[in-house]
């Protein structure tokens, strides 16, 4: 097991070098410059000394192989680098924010852990019923609906009828813990809602091959229980491939709160991602990007050890 984490591990560095060079080329060939967004339509008016001096200091007037090396430096040393509107460090921006967006997801995860799989279990096992053509209405309905409209829908019914808003501002879990939930539940409820829908598809799906199996009928000839039948033998082997679309949905979810978190005003790591692709605040964005994918990285490889302890047939050599 030892062996193949290890090399999980080594195949991820070529992966990360490559999303490294996407991030830094794409950012370097979006239109517009970081100096123009700051000055706006002043920019036109900078003299030619001010400008260089300006993108000296934010480190965008060396070669762009320099930037590049500089950038691969810095993550090494976990030196991150600054905001170019704030002043703050990067790192500084993700231990601030990165605690909500981190809580939407898991939140999002556990809702549709607790939605998705009894909806997907009793549509599988009441096959083309009528409770099964309702659940199947309701999740092609979640798919469908974007959750940026939808969080939208919530923060308007709530201010216009009850007169609510949620708090603003950056409210761990630790310090408050009342107005943490009132600041993540409605983005969570949003995401988690819409990733429900793939989980009971994916559950439904699994298990109406998984109990047709001969190992079923045989556990039901033994006179055993459904819900012992359905749980400890169909359920834990219809898991996989749920637990794999679980890991890829929750990198999705730390990416995706982004036009939630818009939508709520929620002010973590998505909103702030939105602010510096407005900016062009490129050590933002490249850091963020890159951290998500890394996140992307650990996850499937968490997903991949989880299968040996769900399923014995595997071994990992």
């Amino acid at each position: 097991m030892s062996k193949y984490v290890l090399r999980r591990v080594l195949h991820a560095i070529p992966a990360l070098l490559g999303v490294t060079v996407i991030i830094f080329v794409s950012l370097r060939i979006m239109p517009g410059d970081p100096v123009s967004v700051m000055f706006g339509t002043q920019a036109t008016k900078i003299r030619p000394e001010d400008r260089a001096k300006i993108e000296a200091d934010l480190g965008l007037s060396a070669p762009l192989t320099v930037q590049y090396f500089k950038w691969l430096k810095d993550i090494s040393t976990g030196n991150l680098g600054k905001s170019f509107w704030r002043g703050d460090t990067v790192l500084d921006l993700i231990v601030q924010r990165g605690p909500l967006t981190v809580e939407i997801a898991v939140m999002a995860i556990i809702l549709s852990w607790v939605v998705g799989i009894p909806v997907g279990i009793l549509s599988a096992l009441r096959q083309n019923s009528g409770l099964d053509y309702i659940a199947r209405f309701f999740t092609v309905l979640f798919l469908a609906i974007p959750g940026f409209w939808l969080g939208s829908l919530i923060v308007l019914v709530l201010l216009l009828w009850w007169d609510y808003a949620s708090p603003l501002g950056i409210i761990n879990l630790w310090n408050n813990p009342i107005k943490n939930l009132q600041v993540v539940s409605g983005p969570a409820v949003v995401l988690g809602l819409a990733v429900s829908a793939y989980i009971a598809r994916m559950t439904r799906s699994s298990l109406l091959e998984i109990i047709r199996e001969d190992y079923i009928r045989t556990a039901r000839a033994k006179g055993l229980q459904e819900q012992a039948v359905v749980l400890k033998h169909a359920l834990r082997n219809a898991a996989l491939p749920i637990i794999t679309l679980t890991g890829v949905l929750f990198g999705f979810l730390l990416s995706g709160t982004v036009v939630v978190e818009q939508a709520f005003n929620v002010p973590g790591l998505g909103k702030a991602m939105i602010e510096a692709f407005v900016t062009l605040d490129y050590a933002v964005i490249q850091n963020l990007v890159l951290l998500y994918s890394i996140v992307f990285i650990v996850i499937n490889l968490i997903i991949d050890v989880s299968y040996a302890w769900l399923d014995p047939r595997i071994r990992y050599l």
